[in-house]
């Protein structure tokens, strides 16, 4: 049990899986952020110039409600809510662009890092190391000098 526990741990440690972690958090929090955006500011704008329409509230009723005698509702309404399924059509219009806005500059800020460190002047070649018949040859002229002496 305790060779599992740490199989698992070490399973969840790893950087995949953290990154995805990270993903589907964010993913939540921009989607939460994008339906709020598309809801109270994007479907106001629409209704304003379709005349008032809410689209929330848009549906074709197959089955009126049914209401007793003490104002109690006996049987719901059963309806086709096509508004709801506009407004999500249009929560993942908006998903999507704003996806893409972000891939497109992050391909571009990736081009530019590229661009850059391929116009960077390379480094300079560091100096090669003299062979050995070249150390031979300077060892014997030393030689020969201080035999000379």
């Amino acid at each position: 049990m305790k060779k599992l526990l740490i199989e698992f741990r070490d399973f969840i440690m790893t950087g995949n899986v953290i990154d995805l972690s990270v993903a589907v958090i964010l993913a939540t929090a921009v989607g939460a952020v994008i339906s709020n955006f598309t809801n109270g500011i994007m479907m106001p704008i629409v209704g304003h110039f379709t005349g008032g329409v809410d689209f929330s509230d848009l549906k074709i009723i197959l089955d009126d409600a049914v209401i007793g005698a003490g104002g109690e509702v006996v049987k719901p309404e059963n309806a086709i809510m096509y508004g709801k399924w506009i407004n999500v059509l249009i929560d993942l219009t908006i998903v999507g662009f704003i996806l893409f806005l972000i891939v497109k500059l992050n391909s571009r800020v990736k081009e530019i890092a590229k661009k850059k460190q391929e116009d960077a002047p390379a480094e300079p070649e560091a100096p090669a190391a003299p062979s050995q018949e070249d150390l031979l040859a300077e060892i014997r002229d030393e030689l020969k000098k201080m035999n000379e002496k």
